[in-house]
């Protein structure tokens, strides 16, 4: 391996969407970000392809790429990436000593540890456990992901992936469980993911049309057709007071996602907090903030005292998991 020092690593945040690589120099023993770069996934036939572009013929020692779905064995099994990406090849290509995939809320698990104060919003302050505890990181984005991290002892952390995000959705009162009776007619899985992502906001929406509670108008026809983020047309116009059905929209899905930050932070215990991550939050964090969320988050009858004691913060960093990628490929030296 490299010498630690002045090694050159490469990280990455791969998305069903859109693809962050970035370049870092381990100084001082911490990833120093020499540059990063912005790609559309689809645009390329593989992760070697873009990789190759952007590095332009630059040196790397290790790389670690944060990947949508399991690892198993070296390779991935990506859930919303149209890409096959084995370790071997990656490093194969980019003539690196090692390349590790790893899943991408793991990356952005380890990199909400790197984040500093100023880089979260606060929706309740919680109480500080005396002594390390678990953490809980969900992020809803294309889909939706799950980690923990668990102290394992002198101020280190291990990241725990999951796949709860293709959990099945439980539905909470009479609105929620016939939004999952209608899902269940086009899917034959209704995963947490079916409601709780970018598409998930529009399935939502997609039944409050079917359920006839409010006529679409012309406008936003027109908008929703054009658009090629149909989610994010929704959630502004919600936020923004122009259609109530929208509006409806947004906070069926807020009500969703505070329940489902709960139930990930039950499942780990997570005194030690839970960070809200992902693409989606940070734009609808007015609506986040209004308290629904936190309503939602502690409405769980005889441990809503044990909720109320957790902190919870939305990270405005949406760089978080490329940071935890690079953390984690500089630990490979």
């Amino acid at each position: 391996m490299a010498a630690r020092d002045k090694a050159q690593v490469l990280a990455g945040d791969i998305g069903g969407t859109k693809t962050l690589l970035g370049l870092y120099r381990v100084e001082d023993g911490l990833p120093a970000q020499l540059r990063q770069q912005h790609y559309a996934t689809r645009d390329f036939a593989t992760l070697e392809e873009v990789a190759r572009d952007f590095l332009g013929g630059a040196r790397v020692d290790v790389a670690c790429f944060g990947v949508p779905g399991p690892i198993i064995a070296g390779v991935s099994h990506a859930t919303n990436v149209p890409w096959t990406m084995e370790e071997k090849s990656l490093a194969g290509a980019l003539a690196a000593s090692a390349v590790r995939l790893i899943n991408d809320l793991e990356a952005t698990a380890y990199g909400m540890l790197q984040l500093q104060e100023k880089e979260f919003a606060v929706l309740q302050a919680g109480e500080a456990p005396p002594v390390p505890a678990p953490i809980a990181v969900i992020a809803a984005g294309t889909g939706l992901g799950e980690a923990g991290l668990v102290p394992i002892g002198n101020g280190h952390w291990r990241s725990i992936a999951s796949e709860g995000g293709h959990a099945d959705f439980a539905p909470r009162g009479r609105e929620q469980i016939e939004l999952l009776e209608y899902l269940s007619v086009e899917f034959d899985h209704v995963s947490c993911e079916r409601v709780l992502s970018g598409p998930g906001l529009v399935n939502i929406y997609r039944y409050l049309c079917a359920r006839g509670s409010g006529s679409q108008p012309q406008w936003l026809a027109a908008e929703l057709s054009h658009a090629s983020d149909t989610a994010a047309v929704i959630s502004e116009t919600g936020l923004a007071g122009r259609d109530a059905q929208c509006a409806e929209a947004l906070r069926i899905f807020i009500d969703i996602y505070g329940a489902e930050a709960a139930n990930l932070a039950l499942k780990y215990m997570a005194l030690g907090g839970v960070f809200v991550g992902g693409g989606i939050a940070p734009k609808i964090l007015s609506a986040l903030s209004s308290g629904a969320f936190v309503r939602s988050f502690r409405a769980k009858g005889r441990l809503d005292k044990v909720l109320s004691r957790i902190p919870l913060r939305v990270s405005l960093n949406p760089g978080a998991a490329l940071v935890g990628a690079a953390r984690c490929a500089m630990e490979m030296l």
